[in-house]
């Protein structure tokens, strides 16, 4: 079975993020695969603000994402980047954690204005960790979308729901190419 791993850079539980997550595990299972959730947020925050990455639980949330076969990296947006919890797990990472591994980027914002922080704020630094196969991110503003107390989302827009799909499918679909290419 395809083994995705994605890491939750939401810094508050339960949170609109880690909601699409759920609805992304769930069709993923649908797809074969796997979907391991790493939340950030639980980690020790000394160890993440201190960069220790000689960390017992580090090492083990660092060997997650590295026998993961695909990564999704979620994050909320706040003032038009990603999370500073995030950007200090990402730090941790091994400088070529992220090779051979196709990457999904998905982001959560209130206002289309912090649409291209994938782009410019996000992408670059998976590219430094070694991503070449960065998919499409999937960009989400909260009213397109509301949390479910069950787990999962209830999808506002159709065309959203479609895209969030197809790029869980691309995601998969990505595998096979990426696999040999390494």
């Amino acid at each position: 079975m395809t083994k995705v791993v994605a890491i939750a850079g939401s810094p508050s539980h339960p949170s609109r993020s880690y909601a699409v997550l759920e609805e992304a595990q769930k069709i993923l299972k649908t797809q074969g695969a796997e979907l391991e959730i790493l939340l950030v947020r639980d980690l020790p925050a000394a160890d993440l603000l201190h960069a220790r990455f000689d960390s017992e639980v580090i090492n083990a949330a660092t060997a997650q994402v590295a026998a993961a076969d695909a990564v999704i990296i979620s994050t909320p947006i706040y003032k038009a980047a990603y999370t500073g919890i995030l950007k200090a797990f990402l730090d941790l990472l091994p400088q070529k954690a992220l090779v051979g591994k196709p990457v999904l980027p998905i982001a959560t914002g209130g206002t289309l204005a912090h649409l291209l922080a994938i782009d410019y704020a996000l992408n670059p630094v998976l590219g430094v960790l070694g991503a070449t196969y960065i998919l499409q991110g999937v960009y989400l503003v909260d009213t397109q979308f509301q949390r479910l107390e069950t787990g999962g989302i209830e999808f506002h827009d159709p065309e959203l729901e479609a895209r969030l799909h197809s790029s869980l499918e691309g995601l998969v679909r990505s595998l096979p190419a990426v696999l040999t290419a390494v």
